[in-house]
């Protein structure tokens, strides 16, 4: 007995005197004490209390990595010999990155606390500069791309897009009648320094209804005092043409300071690997600027866009026909080939969008401020279309909308509180031209909007965060709109809708339908994170979106997707509840993040092929807006291995599933599953070379609805039933893409920066199925693109 005691003292001996404890102050810069920083060893780990002391026991004898980690510093990794109790200071320096002549601190500078932000930077944007602003969002897991040929694209996120997808441009939501499908965002890529994508309505102050999610688009800022500038020339092989943006920003922390940016763009018709895509070309006339006068307190903007383009519609969508639809499906050639031209003819769309802002913004003490904004959109939408008289200069379609918006916000922080408020008050008005001699698919109608809300977010330390937040809206629109007679009737509105009857004209009634609603939005979030190297978001929201002027008020036909669309004067607003949560670990040369998601959507509106009707151009399909019970859940996957000092990897994956509850079916136009790797090689050393190889790897999509029906067309001067096969979605595809930049110093402050890329490198042929017109062509083939961008 004696013997085990005497062994069991000396064990404990040996285990007491082989550990140690650790303690010391961790500072900034100027010495002052950090509080919740993190320090790790081993699997010992601490934060730092309001005076910055840590402490650490129990901490073995010998070699040992500590690590100290703080948000918006410099991390420190040492290497330390323990064989004694030990105190040990550190001092962290701000993290910050040069670029070129400007310098940006990393401090966070979130739009939510609950919701993982996924950022678009400018040097991404860059690459784009000849691009849309959907093609640069395709860089963003879980964002696809809804296509009406090759140069009309708007993003999709999480299976969601158009109004249910907000575009906030320098705090100004675009209203440019973005409810159709084949209506791009009005916006120029290369005015933004950087694009955020926020998937679900977690950022409230943005409005309610954004059901897919949000993209904020923030200008270039520059606050040192600095003249800098950029020109881009963009040259490419397919649609033989380019771009020119060229930009220049004055820069200053106090006082004046000011941008300017203008792009031009000109390319012909696009090719496949196999033909013309007669009368596919485009052009783009874009300025922007902006003035800046801040003091210590308050600061004043004003800032001007202008946005002119003509786009080309692919002249075989435009059929004539039911003939010309059957055959274009079952034989996979388009109807029209024609030779390479510049020229761009009817059917084509012309699109002006003129932005303008004033911002006050008034630092009421340390933690307060207070933002007031106005801001007037205008956007003038020509349709011209293929007339059977000397008309084709003549405008079908002519949309002028007009929108006013003002806007309050107020944010202030005590404690471990941050708070934020705002109103908004919006006035629309949309003319829809009578002198296209055209019933206009869109009529002229007045819409008023107002809405408040309130954000709470609790830090219970640099480590979490718990967010709150409620909205309201208030919404009402009234438009004045011709109906046939017989399409009134049709629909059964005599029983519901009388009321709207003001006046009657041959076999037409004249209307004023007017709607109000009311919406609550809620969203609730949570942040934590483990250590330094795991980082936890979960988000839950409730939002509304009220059905847009384009599901209640479509009647006709709408040329640039060849078919008639219907509104239903019966829709209800949509109801979102969606949870979404993103889980990011971080190795020392691996990152991973993953982001499962549901969303359960009341009243979901789509639109459904229901069939054809015929006029006096001929045989279209029509498409009906209807409502349903909408389950949407995916996931979306990214990596990043930093495989070498000079080779890295990339991977990312989105799946979505859109399931219609009420019949049990899959819901119409979801992405199909899509996989992309790309992999990278940098060498400084080499005029700070850059090269990538990308696989996008897109999968048939196998989940759709069956909406195929059989009519009849003429064949040998006989009608015969056919089946139309407008539901089957094209076969899967997979295309390589290559990358490569070099940067030459032309002198100490300017720089030359050259660039080669080929996209689809083996001229693969495939159609798309979220392009509207894949019935009729294949997307384009391979393009190969120099670009020259000098820094000044």
């Amino acid at each position: 007995m004696r013997f085990k005691l005497i062994l069991l003292f000396f064990l404990v001996s040996y285990f007491s005197f082989g550990q140690y404890s650790i303690n010391g102050i961790i500072t900034d810069e100027n010495n002052i004490p950090l509080r919740d920083t993190h320090v790790h060893i081993g699997n010992k780990a601490t934060t730092s209390t309001v005076d910055g002391n840590y402490f650490l026991n129990n901490i073995p004898k010998g070699k040992q990595k500590i690590y100290i980690s703080y948000i918006g510093y410099e991390s420190i990794t040492e290497t330390i010999t323990i064989d004694k109790d030990t105190v040990l200071n550190f001092r962290l320096v701000l993290s910050i990155t040069k670029l070129d002549e400007t310098i940006v601190l990393q401090a966070k500078n979130s739009k939510t606390e609950s919701s993982n932000e996924q950022i678009i930077t400018a040097q991404t944007i860059e690459k784009y500069s000849n691009k849309t602003l959907g093609d640069a969002l395709k860089e963003v897991s879980g964002v696809s791309i809804l296509k009406t040929g090759s140069t009309i694209v708007k993003p999709v996120i999480n299976g969601l897009h158009s109004s249910r997808v907000p575009i906030i441009n320098n705090n100004v939501r675009l209203e440019d009648q973005q409810w159709g499908t084949e209506h791009a965002p009005n916006f120029d890529v290369n005015t933004a320094g950087k694009i955020t994508v926020i998937k679900g309505a977690s950022s409230l102050q943005y409005g309610g209804d954004a059901i897919g999610g949000i993209v904020v688009i923030e200008p270039e800022l520059i606050k040192k005092d600095t003249l800098i500038g950029k020109t881009i020339l963009n040259l490419d092989s397919n649609g033989r043409g380019g771009s020119l943006s060229s930009s220049i920003h004055k820069g200053n922390l106090y006082g004046w300071s000011w941008n300017l940016i203008g792009t031009y763009k000109y390319l012909g018709d696009r090719e496949t690997p196999d033909y013309i895509l007669s009368n596919s070309g485009n052009r783009e006339q874009n300025v922007s600027g902006s003035i800046q006068y801040a003091k210590e307190n308050y600061n004043l903007t004003a800032m001007y866009s202008f946005y002119n383009a003509q786009i080309g519609i692919i002249k075989a969508s435009h059929i004539g026909n039911i003939n010309d639809l059957y055959n274009s499906i079952k034989n996979q050639v388009p109807s029209v080939i024609r030779p390479f031209t510049y020229t761009i003819s009817a059917p084509k769309q012309e699109v002006q969008h003129h932005l303008a802002k004033l911002n006050y913004k008034r630092w009421l003490n340390n933690n307060s401020a207070l933002d007031v904004q106005y801001a007037f959109q205008f956007n003038n939408r020509l349709e011209f279309d293929i007339r059977r008289s000397n008309a084709n200069d003549k405008a079908a379609l002519d949309l002028q909308l007009a929108t006013h918006t003002l806007l309050s916000d107020y944010n202030t922080s005590f404690g471990n509180w941050k708070l934020k408020s705002g109103i908004n008050l919006g006035y629309q008005n949309n003319f829809a031209n009578p002198q296209t001699g055209v019933r206009p698919l869109i009529p002229s109608y007045e819409k008023l909007d107002a809405g408040i809300y309130g954000i709470a977010v609790y830090k219970y330390d640099n480590s979490s965060a718990l967010e709150t937040g409620l909205r309201y809206d208030f919404s009402s629109i009234e438009a004045t709109k011709y109906y046939y007679k017989s399409r009134w009737e049709e629909r059964n509105y005599d029983s519901t809708f009388s009321s709207f009857i003001v006046g009657e004209e041959g076999i037409q009634w004249l209307t004023k339908p007017k709607f109000q609603y009311h919406n609550i939005s809620v969203n609730i979030g949570f942040r934590k994170q483990f250590h330094h190297e795991i980082e936890w978001f979960v988000n839950m929201s409730l939002a509304s979106r009220n059905p847009n002027p384009s599901e209640l008020f479509s009647d006709g036909l709408h040329h640039s997707t060849g078919q008639i669309e219907i509104g239903d004067l019966n829709l209800k607003k949509e109801q979102s509840f969606k949870l979404n949560t993103t889980l990011k670990k971080q190795w020392q040369t691996f990152v991973m993040e993953i982001n499962p998601f549901i969303n359960r959507i009341s009243n979901f509106i789509y639109l459904q092929p229901v069939g054809f009707e015929t006029t006096i151009r001929g045989a279209f399909p029509v498409w009906d807006f209807k409502q349903t019970e909408a389950l949407l859940t995916g996931i979306d996957l990214n990596t990043k291995w930093n495989m070498s000092e000079r080779f890295s990897h990339e991977s990312s994956l989105a799946y979505v599933n859109g399931k219609n509850i009420s019949t049990d079916d899959s819901l119409i136009d979801m992405p199909p599953f899509v996989w992309n790797n790309k992999i990278q090689y940098k060498n400084e050393s080499w005029f700070n070379l850059i090269t990538e190889f990308k696989s996008e790897l897109v999968f048939r999509q196998n989940q759709y609805p069956n909406y195929n029906f059989e009519t009849n067309i003429i064949v040998d001067n006989t009608l015969t039933p056919v089946l139309v096969d407008i539901s089957s979605p094209p076969k899967g595809y997979h295309l390589l893409h290559f990358y490569s930049e070099m940067t030459f110093k032309v002198n100490k402050k300017n720089s030359l920066t050259a660039s080669f890329s080929v996209q689809n490198m083996f001229n693969t042929t495939y159609r798309d199925y979220l392009n509207r017109q894949r019935f009729f062509v294949d997307e384009i083939g391979r393009n190969i693109q120099i670009q020259f961008k000098f820094n000044y």
